[in-house]
C-alpha cells in the first residue's frame, strides 16, 4: 500500500499532510498525483468524497513551489463559491510550509478586495466562472505566465450552464498549459470538451463511473409528498441522526422546511443561493462545528459541502437528474466512513428514482415506514380546489381532507392512522426504540424490488 511519502511530493507538502493527520492516498490521490507531477493533462474520474481535490492540489502546489513566486501560474475554476471556498482552505492546509499565495474569487462579496489582492500578487486563484469573467473585464488579472488550469466538478459546470463561460476564459488562456480536469461524473458533453482542451490526456478513474460510494446504506421510503414534511420531523426524532444533511428542489422549499423542522427543537439552517454570502458561510461553519445539526439545502449551494461526520443524507425531492442524486449522497460517508442515505419518494418521483437506478447500477432499498403518526395537523396544508359553485362547507372539505389523506398514505404504505387514537401512545413509543432505517417493511405489489445489498 502506497503511503504519501511514495509519491515523491515535497518535504513541505508531507509535512502539511501529516500535520492533517493524513498518510495513506485514496485510490484517485494515488492514481493522479504522479501523472500530474509528470506534466501530463488528465481526465480524472472519481466518486465524490474520495479526494479529488488533494489530488490535483497537492502534485500542483509542488510544481509552483520548485520557482519563484508572485505572478499567477495556477487557475482553479470551479462551479460554486462553497466548493471556492473549500478548494481555497485546502490550500491554506497543504500549502501552509510554502511561501505561496492564493485568492479565492467568486461573486457575492465585494470586488475591492478580491481586485487589490490580486493585484499585490498571488500563485494560485481559485474561481468561479462568473466572477472570473468580471476581473478579466475589469483588467486586473493576467494569465501571461499561467502553467497549471485545474477544471473541478466539470460536470456541475455543464448543468449550470456554466460552459460559454468556460469557453470564454479559454479563450484567454495560453495554449500552452497543463490542464487537470476532476469530475465525480463524467457525461458525454465534459468528454467531447475534454477532447476539444486536453492534449493527449492520461485517463484516471478510482471505481466505476457514476456510481455511489459502497460504504452508503441507501434507502427509499413510499412517502405522500404532502406528508414529507412530517415524515422528517419523525425521522429526526429517532435518536440516531447527529448531523443531517437535507436536499430539496428549490430555494422556496428549503426555507419552508427549516422553518418546519426548527420548530421540532433540533438546530437548523437552510443553505441556498438566495442567502448572503456571509448567511452561507456562517451556516457551514455552525453545520462544521455542531452548533447546526440540520443543513437544508439546494442542490447547487450544496456542492463544496466537505463536512466529515454528516451521519445521514436525506432526499426531500428526489433529483430528476440522477447525477446530482450521487454528489448528494457522496455528502455522508466521506472518506470511507460509512453513512445512510435516505430518499423520500411520492409517486410522482418514482420514474427518478428507476432512472438513478440505472445510472449507479444499485437498486434502492425500498421500504415502507412503520410506526410514523402524523401528527393533529399533518394535514392542514392539503388544498382544496374552489368548488364551481364557490367554497365547498367546512365539515365537506375536512372530511375530503382526511380520506384523500387516508388513501393516500395507504397506497404509498405509510400509517395512516388517526394521531388521537388509543394506539397513538404505545406506536409513539415503539417508533422512538427503532432504529431509524430498521422500523419499515419493503414495499408491497408492483412496487416491489430486489432488496439494495444486504451488509455482510
Amino acid at each position: 500500500m502506497k503511503t504519501f511519502s511514495d509519491l515523491e511530493l515535497r518535504p513541505e507538502i508531507l509535512r502539511a499532510i501529516k500535520d492533517s493527520g493524513y498518510e495513506i492516498p485514496t485510490p484517485i490521490q494515488a492514481k493522479a498525483i504522479p501523472v500530474a507531477l509528470s506534466g501530463a493533462d488528465l481526465l480524472g474520474i472519481a466518486q465524490t468524497g474520495t479526494g479529488k481535490t488533494a489530488g490535483f492540489l497537492l502534485p500542483t502546489l509542488q510544481r509552483l513551489a520548485a520557482r519563484g513566486r508572485g505572478r499567477l501560474r495556477a487557475l482553479v475554476i470551479t462551479p460554486t463559491r462553497e466548493l471556492a471556498a473549500q478548494i481555497g482552505e485546502s490550500v491554506r492546509t497543504y500549502g501552509k510550509h510554502l511561501p505561496l499565495r492564493h485568492a479565492v474569487v467568486f461573486g457575492g462579496v465585494a470586488f475591492g478586495p478580491q481586485k487589490l489582492q490580486i493585484k499585490q500578487g498571488v500563485d494560485i486563484v481559485i474561481a468561479t466562472p462568473g466572477r472570473l469573467l468580471d476581473h478579466m473585464g475589469q483588467g486586473t488579472i493576467s494569465f501571461s505566465s499561467l502553467e497549471v488550469l485545474v477544471l473541478d466538478e466539470a460536470d456541475r459546470m455543464c448543468d449550470m450552464g456554466f460552459l460559454p463561460d468556460v469557453r470564454r476564459i479559454l479563450k484567454a488562456l495560453p495554449s500552452v498549459r497543463q490542464t487537470l480536469f476532476f469530475s465525480a461524473t463524467m457525461p458525454a458533453e465534459i468528454e467531447k470538451l475534454s477532447r476539444e482542451m486536453l492534449r493527449s490526456p492520461v485517463l484516471v478513474e478510482a471505481g466505476p463511473r457514476a456510481r455511489t460510494v459502497d460504504t452508503v446504506r441507501q434507502v427509499a421510503y413510499a412517502v405522500p409528498e404532502d406528508l414529507k414534511k412530517e415524515v422528517v420531523a419523525h425521522l429526526l426524532s429517532r435518536g440516531n441522526m447527529r448531523h443531517v444533511l437535507v436536499f430539496t428542489r428549490t430555494k422556496a422549499r428549503a426555507d419552508r422546511l427549516a422553518k418546519f423542522l426548527s420548530r421540532t427543537g433540533r438546530q437548523v439552517e437552510a443553505l441556498h443561493g438566495n442567502k448572503s454570502q456571509n448567511a452561507r458561510t456562517r451556516a457551514l461553519d455552525k453545520f462544521r462545528k455542531g452548533e447546526v445539526d440540520v443543513l437544508v439545502a439546494t442542490d447547487i449551494a450544496a456542492r463544496g459541502i466537505d463536512v466529515d461526520g454528516i451521519s445521514h443524507v436525506i432526499n426531500f425531492d428526489v433529483s430528476n437528474v440522477p447525477e446530482d442524486y450521487v454528489h448528494r449522497i457522496g455528502r455522508t460517508a466521506r472518506a470511507e466512513a460509512t453513512g445512510d442515505a435516505i430518499s423520500l419518494v411520492s409517486r410522482e418521483e418514482e420514474s427518478y428514482v428507476k432512472r438513478i437506478e440505472r445510472l449507479t447500477g444499485v437498486v434502492l432499498e425500498k421500504m415502507t415506514l412503520d410506526g410514523f403518526v402524523p401528527s393533529p395537523g399533518a394535514f392542514s396544508e392539503r388544498r382544496e380546489p374552489a368548488h364551481s359553485h364557490g367554497r365547498r362547507p367546512q365539515g365537506a372539505q375536512q372530511r375530503q381532507h382526511r380520506a384523500a389523506a387516508h388513501h393516500g398514505a395507504a397506497h404509498h404504505g405509510v400509517a395512516a392512522r388517526r394521531p388521537d387514537g388509543p394506539a397513538h401512545a404505545a406506536e409513539r413509543q415503539r417508533a422512538g426504540a427503532a432504529s431509524t432505517l430498521g422500523g419499515g417493511r419493503k414495499w408491497q405489489g408492483k412496487r416491489r424490488g430486489p432488496k439494495f445489498g444486504a451488509r455482510r
